[in-house]
Order: C-alpha cells, then sequence, then structure tokens
C-alpha cells in the first residue's frame, strides 16, 4: 500500500487500496496529527466518497476529534474552511485544526484519495511518506462511528464570494461554463446567480462521479470540445473545471490560455506584482513580469508553491496546468471558483486578452511528453542527467542550468526541462524556443542525451 502515500496527497483505487482497515487509519493518525478539537472533513463527486467520508470519520473519532462535515463541496471550498470562524450552534469563533478533502481530483471514476491541510498549511512531502510508515506499522481496530456535526459551508463560501465580486453585479457576460460533472456544479450557479451576472450557460452542472459527458481534466484538449462548440456558436469566453475544482481552464474564441499565461494577465493588473510559478512555466512569463514586477520560478506542485508563496508573502502563485494561488485578496490557495470570479473581474474592466497575448514575445513549446521509468530510477536519473550536463555545458553550448525541479537547460534561443514527476514514475519533459526549427533542435538534443541514462 505504501504507493498511495504520494508527494502532495494520499491516493488509490478505492477498496482495492483505499479500503476500509487503511482508510480508517488513515482517519486515525491524521487526527492524532491535528492540534485542536476539531477537524473539518468534505468530499468530492465520486460514487465511492461518502463511503470513504465514513470510514475516515470513523477514524478522526477514534483519535478523539471533533468532526465538522460540510458535505459535498469542491477542494477550494475545504481550504476556505482553514481560514474561517465556524458558528457551531450558536457559538461562534470555533477554528479547525486542520481538513481532509476526500477527491480523486482529475483521476478516472475508481480513484478517489484524501487533500489534507493541518494548522493552515498543506500536509505534504516527508510528513505524508512518515504518516504512510506509521500505518502501515500498525495493528489498531478501529470500531465504526460516524458521529459528526454537520455544518453549512456551502453557504457561507458562497456568500462569501458572492460579497467579494459583488461590483460585478448586473454584468453581461457571454459566456459558457463546464463543469465536467464534478463539484464546481455545487456552487457555481448559485454564486453566478447571487451576484447578479447574465448572460451564460452552464455545461454538465450535475455532480455524477460516474463523469457520464466526459473525463473532468480541462489540461486535456478533448475535454474542452463542448466548450469550443459553443464558442464556434458565439458565447466569447469559456471556463473549464476538474473533478474537485481546483484547476481551472480559460479560453475565447481565439486562444487557450495556460495558467501561466493567465499569470501573465493578472500580474499586468496589479502595482509591483510578486509572482511566483513552477520549472514548466514558459520564459515569456518570467521576463515580462520581470519589467514591471517580480517572478519567482520553484518547484512544481500545488503543495510547493502554496508554501513558498506564504513565504514570500507574494501576490499570487500560478501553475501551467491551472492551480492559480491568490494571496492577493485571498487565502493563498488553489480554487478555481475564486479564480473565475478574478477573470471576470479583468473581461469587466475591459481587458483585451486577445490583444495581451499577441503583444507578448512569439515562442514555441511542446505540451507535456512523458517518458515512463520506475519510481526506483527516475531521481538517479536526473542526478546522472545533472553532472553530464553540468561537465559539457560549454561543448553543448548551455548558458544556465536551472535545477530547482529536475533540470531545465537554458540554449541561447530557448530551454528544454527534464524533470522526475513526484506522483506517477515518468519523467516529465517540456521544451520552448523562439522558432519551429530551434525548437526541434533543443528536443532531439536533450532527448539524446536522456536516452543514455534510461
Amino acid at each position: 500500500m505504501k504507493h498511495i502515500f504520494r508527494e502532495y496527497d494520499i491516493r488509490g483505487i478505492f477498496e482495492k487500496d483505499l479500503n476500509e482497515e487503511i482508510v480508517k487509519k488513515i482517519g486515525f493518525y491524521l487526527g492524532k496529527k491535528i492540534k485542536g478539537d476539531y477537524v473539518f472533513v468534505s468530499y468530492d463527486a465520486r460514487t465511492h466518497s461518502p463511503v470513504l467520508h465514513n470510514w475516515l470519520v470513523s477514524g478522526l473519532n477514534k483519535a478523539g476529534k471533533k468532526v465538522i462535515s460540510g458535505g459535498m463541496l469542491p477542494t477550494g471550498a475545504n481550504y476556505f474552511a482553514n481560514f474561517r470562524k465556524l458558528c457551531l450552534d450558536g457559538i461562534g469563533g470555533i477554528e479547525i485544526g486542520g481538513s481532509i478533502q476526500i477527491t480523486g481530483s482529475h483521476n478516472p471514476p475508481e480513484y478517489n484519495g484524501f487533500k489534507i491541510t493541518i494548522n493552515k498549511k498543506p500536509f505534504f512531502g516527508d510528513d505524508i511518506y512518515e504518516l504512510g510508515d506509521e500505518i502501515l506499522k500498525s495493528n489498531i481496530e478501529i470500531e465504526d462511528n460516524e458521529k459528526i456535526i454537520k455544518y453549512d459551508l456551502k453557504s457561507d463560501y458562497i456568500d462569501y464570494i458572492i460579497n467579494q465580486f459583488s461590483h460585478l453585479k448586473d454584468m453581461e457576460l457571454n459566456a459558457v461554463f463546464d463543469c465536467g460533472n464534478g463539484v464546481a456544479g455545487v456552487v457555481l450557479r448559485d454564486i453566478l446567480e447571487g451576484i447578479g451576472i447574465k448572460n451564460y450557460e452552464i455545461l454538465f452542472e450535475e455532480p455524477d462521479g460516474t463523469f457520464p459527458n466526459h473525463h473532468p481534466d480541462p489540461t486535456e484538449e478533448e475535454n474542452l470540445k463542448w466548450v469550443k462548440e459553443e464558442l464556434k456558436k458565439g458565447r466569447k469566453y469559456a471556463f473549464a473545471y476538474d473533478g474537485d475544482a481546483d484547476r481551472i481552464a480559460f479560453l475565447d474564441q481565439k486562444y487557450n490560455y495556460k495558467g501561466d499565461i493567465l499569470a501573465y494577465f493578472f500580474a499586468k493588473n496589479m502595482k509591483n506584482p510578486c509572482v511566483i510559478s513552477e520549472v514548466k512555466a514558459t520564459q515569456v512569463m518570467y521576463d515580462e513580469i520581470d519589467k514591471f514586477g517580480r517572478a519567482i520560478m520553484y518547484k512544481t506542485g500545488h503543495s510547493n508553491l502554496k508554501t513558498l508563496l506564504k513565504e514570500k508573502n507574494c501576490d499570487f502563485a500560478a501553475e501551467v496546468s491551472g492551480h492559480i494561488f491568490f494571496n492577493d485578496r485571498y487565502f493563498g490557495i488553489d480554487d478555481a471558483i475564486y479564480v473565475t470570479f478574478r477573470i471576470i473581474e479583468l473581461i469587466d474592466k475591459g481587458f483585451d486578452f486577445i490583444d495581451e497575448y499577441e503583444k507578448l514575445p512569439k515562442v514555441y513549446n511542446t505540451d507535456e511528453i512523458k517518458i515512463k521509468t520506475t519510481e526506483e530510477k527516475k531521481f538517479k536519473i536526473i542526478d546522472e542527467l545533472k553532472k553530464y550536463l553540468e561537465k559539457n555545458k560549454q561543448k553543448l553550448k548551455i548558458k544556465k542550468i536551472i535545477d530547482v525541479d529536475g533540470v531545465r537547460v537554458v540554449f541561447e534561443d530557448g530551454w528544454g526541462l527534464i524533470r522526475a514527476s513526484n506522483t506517477t514514475p515518468v519523467l516529465v519533459t517540456r521544451f520552448e524556443a523562439k522558432n519551429k526549427e530551434k525548437l526541434n533542435e533543443i528536443k532531439e538534443k536533450l532527448q539524446l542525451i536522456l536516452n543514455k541514462f534510461l
């Protein structure tokens, strides 16, 4: 079972990996790590999420926690609970020690898992691996105890977002939203109606963990064909979400703007912005933001970016995949519902996405290219590759090697990235250059070198 304890969360196949015994133990040992009396639990739309909820609650109760349950909610709302003082049965000012969101995110329907926040910070990396070791050694038996305090966080969350964006009242939007039968549909319409935004359409709004219409992963172009059809019919903007609504895709009639380009758009509308992004992001974003603010390159992974965002007290962070974390006017969490309304705010201001995008220096890049390897070999390959590149830097005409996460190899006219995935047994590569010829040249050169170590 060790493989379910991953860098950023716990994830596996329902019943095969996430069985009753292991999930109860996850609840118990997490409960022991969460300080204070209260822990908040909610879940996504997957068919087995309520079952996992009850097993997890039994473990938390065994650990002596008081479990507040919000039912079905987006992951962003679960994170949001950590920053609120909850009112329980007329008792105000209750602060939770942590929260657990039961979600398989954008994985296939048979998967599920847990995203964990303790003391307002992501619980990840070594903490998760140590938790796994503790659980796998344990023989504790945990009886059923599904006692919870039900709490309507959904209404708190909806009211908060409506209040934050009340200045958008009566706005004519002309947009389409694709919830993908995930949990975005639990809150989205209520917020749009509550603000008073007009002229929009919502696709696949009903939460359904079998995902009958398409897989809820907006980073895959094939999952965007429904909103693209609506754009062809005359909708001006489109928004799409993953299963637990912590990642967003934003499109207009001409372009699909990835998270790093959205970061540039947001930064353009701030004074002296400080922005954090990842090693996979386009160099254009870093160079352009540095002209009027500060852009910091860091490791991939939502937990890594959230942690550095708080340390540096920057305005926001962004991943190419659509995780965007606003520290400016929000809590530094990746919440695609909140991000939706920051984008709508730009639309309302008359921000010209197409013009601003086309003014950027033109570059060509690849999507992520994944190369299969093993858990045992993936980090060793990166270490060997790094040594080779440093040794042959001059010969290969390398300008700079950035090793904050894998190796980002910078040449005169572009760059290539090779890093080990923290969550799967693969190496992830991405390439970018000023023209197609250079792109192919960099890609072929680095792939040939990489082949020496596979």
